[in-house]
């Protein structure tokens, strides 16, 4: 709960500052096109374990995946609604915007990795642009994963997979997991590569192949591979099982270099792709329908008070999820959200 300190609103928020630890620090303030967001539900990313390794140099509150509640922006219509977000706030005019690249906007800040505090406090901010409704339908546990699923879209929205393809996923992560099931819907041949067989009953309920034994599977034979390991030992399986002129994906990312040998990929000529976010829309839609399950891949929900242990419990296991609680939020949120819808009904009956 937020508290006042003289004229500061003080909040609770995970903080990395070299340290991981939950501070008291001042609430967000409302800007112009921005959105302050109450959020309900936080996953813990790869990425957010990495960055507490040192990757990008990140000193700030963490978090990127995120379901919650708008409790005030200049927009009447988004307050007291659920959303989740992208994570990329853009400038939108520079060279880069105007080319439609908003991932890429060299001036952008990014939600708990690059220059702004991210959805692990009780309150965070974010462009109003970058929000995306919740279907009312979509349950918090779902919805949180919005931006994950969307990243493992990204991938068909980069490339063309045809139903004739051989496709291999490296990786039976969170990621992987949801790749896997993203690119299972084209309809291609799909074969999982992991090593924890233990959370291959989500795959096996959707007669997804999966081995811990790369070197059984034919070599140089896949048309596309996806890494999702974010490791140098996942990179070198997936190089080993592309085909000459196939197509190698970059999903993740990792602290730390790689040495890499380039000539077999010029002499096989081989694609290499990085990949990063995709679309919400996409992914909500998905979501909606129940064509990708999430809640296997949750292992267990602490509460912010504990996003220290939260982050301990997250190393080596599935998704762990941090809920941010606020008293009486349901009956708030639905307050707001009618008084808002009202208020613009109101506005446009008088127009």
């Amino acid at each position: 709960m937020l508290v006042q300190n003289g004229a500061k609103e003080m909040m609770q928020a995970l903080v990395f500052d070299g340290t991981l630890r939950l501070r008291t620090i001042p609430a967000p303030v409302l800007m112009p096109g921005e959105a302050l967001i109450e959020p309900r539900l936080v996953g813990i990313c790869a990425t957010d374990v990495q960055l507490t390794r040192g990757y990008k140099g990140y000193h700030g509150v963490l978090g990127h995946e995120f379901v919650g509640t708008v409790v005030d922006c200049g927009d009447a219509l988004w307050r007291g609604r659920r959303v989740v977000g992208e994570i990329n706030a853009a400038c939108r005019c520079c060279p880069t915007c105007a080319r439609g690249d908003i991932p890429h906007c060299p001036h952008r800040t990014t939600l708990g990795i690059n220059r702004r505090d991210g959805a692990m406090a009780e309150r965070f901010a974010l462009p109003i642009v970058n929000l995306h409704p919740v279907p009312d339908a979509l349950p918090d546990e779902a919805a949180v994963f919005a931006e994950p699923l969307a990243a493992a879209l990204e991938i068909v929205e980069q490339t063309h997979l045809r139903p004739t393809d051989r496709v291999a996923v490296i990786g039976d992560g969170k990621l992987g997991l949801l790749v896997a099931q993203v690119l299972r819907l084209t309809g291609c041949t799909l074969q999982v590569v992991g090593r924890h067989p233990e959370r291959w009953s989500l795959l096996e309920r959707q007669r997804i192949p999966a081995t811990t034994a790369a070197s059984d599977l034919p070599q140089r034979d896949f048309d596309v591979v996806v890494d999702c390991t974010g490791s140098a030992a996942g990179f070198e399986v997936a190089r080993q099982l592309v085909r000459p002129r196939g197509r190698l994906v970059l999903k993740s990312t990792f602290h730390g270099t790689l040495e890499l040998d380039l000539a077999p990929l010029v002499v096989d000529e081989i694609q290499v792709l990085g990949s990063r976010c995709g679309p919400f829309d996409a992914a909500l839609r998905l979501l909606e329908r129940g064509l990708v399950e999430t809640a296997p891949l949750v292992e267990a929900v602490f509460p912010l008070v504990d996003a220290e242990a939260a982050f301990t419990a997250a190393q080596g296991v599935l998704k762990v999820l941090i809920r941010v609680p606020a008293e009486g939020r349901g009956a708030r949120d639905e307050g707001r959200g009618a008084r808002a819808r009202d208020e613009e009904r109101g506005a446009r009956s008088e127009g």
